[in-house]
């Protein structure tokens, strides 16, 4: 492999990867299946950033009459030399991606849809001169392309009817039936519901895809991709020979995302084959069908840094694609039972669940049920198999989604208990008074109503460090107090470190997290040792503070333990 190829990096045409150089995973097998697998009307779903809009645009460049023929030179594709001769080249075809049709109005929304049909009825302008055409048929084409005032000002009606016209138009010049490609079908509807005009929108993509799909005669076959399964009764009614391929089918299922075989040959490709299990531990996890899969655009950003840094760490690329609103809304509205299973899920448990593939936009967020099936049509969970009952035994995929909850937790943390000033301006002072009684109850109370991000697997170091950034916030909301963590004290580093307005108070936590619930008082005990020997308050003293209390605090899943000890050695 010339390694010289560069990395395609947020780009999504075939034809630009493959003229300039860039590295490629071959998916053209995906053409094969098609044809194999006939489906007129075919839909397939895959979590965003799965390599959706680069297979559309590659089926595109295979199809379409008067391709380069050699950007598929050496791919799979290739081998059948019988498609390659009866399909490559041979159909006119109209491709869509409607990512970007979206507003905070249906009429915003409703023009960049117009706009996208009218450039992409632009590229067949021979049309309005075609001698295979009538005038009327040519009046037909002008109405899509028709400019007024510097805008196109297709009327609804003719949005409406735009793709099975322009099919029509193009199967009159040719003589050939038309392939309609349509990618990220489902986002103008996302868009409309976020925005309060889902109505209109429906309505619109309805007679749009009913006439392109459903009553088109001059329809070769259709492929549309997208994050979820729109309920069919939503904008397929009538539709019959519809083929939908979702994440839980076998049928393509190492089409869309990387195999490990194919991120093992990325890796060495570019001599970083000693990063794959870093690699799968931060990106893989999915599974689509019966294939294990990588994330595609976490994979390349990856590599892509390790270029240029080679020591750099794996970070998270697809959660900053996306406000995460999913995850944000499931947080939101869990109760007691779910709150213990997000945990549970964050510490590697699977959760059985009844997954509803199909959903209309309205329902996504109207039960907590519903919004296990979203998250795991769009990538925020994951399958590792199914119960006899159906049930699907839901985990979250890998390290870098488990982020996006311990975020999303965090969010709901912040909103959700600090701002409970009440509560919280008695702990506070409590921590001032070394009441114990009254910390202790606050933090046991606190901890059963929130979600722990630690994975139960995890070193008691690490644990530690979720417990330490779970008081450190509670602590730090206090607007009158200097909280410091991991302060350079003594001999060492204490863990929280607080300057009171008082200029001769000082306070002092050191954490510890017990195995086991009787090993409490000892991890307190040991705490406290620990503040002692390792002389903490010297920090304070410097400062001309000698009122300290120090406090150790020993936490058992949401249990703990307070002690405090004051400088001068009372003992409570």
């Amino acid at each position: 492999m010339d390694t010289t190829l560069k990395l395609p990096v947020g780009i999504e045409d075939f034809q630009e990867i493959r003229r300039l150089g860039f590295y490629y995973i071959d998916k053209t097998k995906l053409i094969e299946q098609l044809l194999e697998q006939w489906g007129k009307v075919n839909l397939f779903t895959r979590p965003r950033r799965f390599g959706k809009t680069l297979n559309m645009s590659m089926l595109h460049c295979f199809f379409e009459i008067g391709t380069d023929k050699t950007l598929f030179d050496n791919l799979y594709i290739s081998k059948r030399k019988d498609f390659c001769e009866e399909y490559m080249g041979k159909f006119p075809v109209v491709f869509l991606t409607m990512k970007g049709v979206e507003g905070n109005t249906f009429e915003k929304a409703k023009a960049k849809l117009s706009k996208l049909v009218a450039l992409e009825a632009e590229r067949f302008c021979f049309l309005k001169n075609s001698d295979r055409l009538t005038d009327n048929e040519k009046e037909r084409y002008k109405a899509l392309i028709r400019i007024k005032d510097g805008k196109y000002s297709m009327d609804e009606e003719t949005l409406e009817s735009a793709l099975q016209t322009l099919s029509e138009l193009l199967f009159r010049h040719y003589g050939q039936k038309t392939i309609i490609l349509i990618d990220e079908y489902d986002v103008p509807l996302d868009k409309a519901y976020q925005n309060g005009y889902d109505r209109e929108m429906v309505s619109l993509i309805r007679a749009l895809f009913g006439d392109a799909l459903k009553t088109n005669n001059f329809l070769q076959f259709s492929v549309l991709t997208g994050c979820l399964r729109v309920s069919k009764e939503s904008i397929f009614t009538g539709l019959n020979n519809f083929k939908v391929l979702s994440i839980t089918d076998a049928r393509f299922d190492e089409q869309f995302g990387f195999t490990e075989n194919e991120v093992e040959n990325l890796l060495k490709a570019y001599g970083m084959a000693s990063h794959l299990e870093e690699t799968k531990e931060w990106y893989d996890g999915y599974r689509f069908g019966d294939a294990d899969i990588f994330c595609p655009w976490d994979v390349i950003n990856h590599v892509d840094r390790l270029c240029k840094e080679p020591n750099a760490k794996p970070q998270s690329y697809w959660l900053n694609t996306s406000s995460n609103e999913l995850v944000k809304c499931f947080i939101d509205k869990a109760n007691k039972t779910t709150r213990d299973e997000i945990e549970r899920l964050i510490a590697g448990e699977p959760m059985e669940k009844f997954i509803r593939l199909e959903l209309t936009y309205d329902e996504i967020d109207t039960s907590i049920d519903n919004l296990w099936s979203v998250l795991f049509t769009t990538g925020y969970l994951t399958q590792a198999g199914v119960t006899e009952t159906g049930a699907y035994k839901l985990m979250i995929p890998n390290r870098e989604v488990r982020e996006v909850y311990k975020l999303q937790i965090q969010e709901w943390f912040r909103e959700n208990v600090l701002r409970n000033t009440e509560n919280l301006t008695a702990f506070w002072k409590a921590v001032e008074e070394g009441n114990t009684e009254c910390i202790e109850n606050y933090l046991n109370r606190t901890l059963s109503n929130t979600i722990s991000v630690f994975d139960t697997k995890a070193p008691d170091a690490e644990k530690e460090n979720s417990y330490h950034t779970f008081l450190a916030g509670l602590l730090a909301g206090n607007s009158n107090w200097l909280v410091r963590s991991n302060v350079e004290a003594g001999e060492g580093f204490a863990d929280i470190i607080i300057e009171p307005e008082d200029p001769d108070a000082g306070i002092i936590f050191e954490l510890k997290h017990a195995r086991v619930a009787s090993g409490l008082n000892k991890s307190c005990e040991n705490a406290i040792t620990q503040i002692r020997n390792r002389r903490y308050e010297e920090y304070l003293k410097n400062d001309g503070r000698n009122k300290i209390v120090l406090y150790g605090i020993a936490f058992y899943k949401k249990r703990c333990k307070v002690v405090v000890e004051r400088i001068n050695g009372e003992r409570d």
